[in-house]
């Protein structure tokens, strides 16, 4: 009875506590909720526009950054500011730069890219790992994931420059020095994600994969591949994947289940090996039965693929757009590009084109801006993803 009495008593206090938690916000976290509330904005600022933007706000990140050291800022927070520099996300903002600059042969992206790389290696650890978090977190420990993500950067460096190769080395072979016999990572995992094994680590496979590409004699795919199929035991017969989230296995994140399919995808793109597709595929279509029709993706999946929230993690669905939009140039299955331009028309109506520099062009960490992942942040990563999945589709439609 005074269990149930105690739940009773939390339930009730819960919109109380809500209301409180609400009056303590920052006008201007106030204003972007009630905003949020009134639903997803009806204007589209069209691709080019958006990719433009959205490149210039990673500028501001990296402008920014109150450890002003080269990198990019993890966040702009409606509460806060923006923060110090993020390793991990800095690595992989620097292929989308890069990709940005030689589209538009634009000198500046390219000089950012270059700073970003010389961050890293300032940043890396004598081990040739880097660190979890942001910039000033302690202790400063090497992580598997984090490392795999720069590896990402540093590999597209040694193309563009033709340096960094040392420390691209380093990096992947702490990452196969580090790795299970099975496969699977599980010595430095992250302090900010629950404890246990991760699927969606095929990501750090991927940075392996792409070292691989620049280190043919190296052990560096073996390792991608092992990860790549330990991951797999973990995927049910509808795709959905078990171990697959920062904190909550049971209802992924589609941002963890966005890091797992890019992996698998990237093991086929290397191999050729249809089992990986099919295993991609699977993910893929699964993912297709819990998107609407006007590109509303629910931020944790169930694991029948049924909603389990009612906000969207942006990150997620740019990572995913991504994912259908490879698919859909490797398989011509237009229902994969169909997916991918309704994700992508939903998340750029949530960008703002106009107004204050800090939020312009930037994409929030959910919608409406509270939901649970990045609650009141404009994230990199988030930006990162959709300059990608709007690139590719510009390409896309561009034949």
């Amino acid at each position: 009875m005074a269990a149930m009495h105690e739940r009773r008593v939390r339930s009730l206090l819960r919109p109380v506590r809500a209301l409180g938690h609400y009056l303590r916000l920052p006008a201007i976290a106030k204003a972007e909720r009630r905003k949020d509330a009134l639903g997803l904005p009806s204007h589209d600022p069209g691709v080019e526009r958006a990719i433009d933007e959205g490149v210039a706000w990673l500028g501001r990140a990296q402008d920014h950054s109150t450890s002003a050291d080269g990198g990019v800022a993890r966040h702009y927070s409606l509460l806060t500011g923006w923060s110090t520099s993020y390793p991990e996300t800095t690595g992989y903002i620097i292929p989308t730069m890069l990709s940005y600059a030689r589209w538009h042969g634009d000198e500046t992206a390219h000089q950012r890219a270059r700073r970003m790389l010389d961050f890293l290696v300032a940043n890396q650890l004598p081990d040739g790992g880097f660190q979890g978090s942001s910039i000033g977190t302690t202790p400063v420990t090497p992580v598997t994931f984090n490392t795999g993500q720069i590896l990402l950067g540093l590999a597209s460096g040694v193309r563009e420059f033709g340096v960094y190769r040392e420390a691209m080395r380093r990096a992947a072979d702490w990452l196969v020095e580090t790795q299970d016999p099975d496969g699977c990572w599980r010595k430095h995992p992250t302090r900010f994600a629950a404890p246990g094994e991760k699927a969606y680590e095929t990501h750090v496979a991927w940075g392996l994969l792409e070292a691989a590409r620049l280190e043919p004699n190296s052990s560096y795919a073996d390792a991608a591949l092992a990860n790549v199929r330990w991951a797999l035991q973990h995927q049910h017969d509808n795709g959905w994947f078990e171990k697959c989230c920062l904190n909550d296995p049971s209802q992924p994140l589609t941002h963890t289940l966005g890091y797992a399919l890019r992996g698998i995808i990237e093991a086929y793109r290397f191999t050729g090996d249809a089992t990986f597709l099919k295993a991609a595929r699977k993910t893929a279509d699964g993912l297709l039965t819990a998107i609407q029709g006007d590109g509303f993706l629910p931020g944790r999946l169930s694991p029948n693929w049924r909603g389990a929230v009612r906000w969207v993690c942006l990150t997620g669905t740019m990572q995913l757009a991504l994912c259908w939009l490879i698919l859909y140039e490797d398989t011509g299955e237009v229902r994969y590009r169909d997916a991918a331009y309704a994700a992508n028309g939903y998340v750029r109506r949530t960008m703002k084109v106009e107004g204050p520099l800090e939020t312009r062009g930037a994409i929030k960490g959910s919608f409406p801006v509270n939901g649970q992942y990045g609650a009141y942040q404009y994230v990199n990563w988030a930006c990162k993803f959709f300059v990608d999945s709007n690139m590719l589709e510009r390409a896309v439609r561009q034949g």
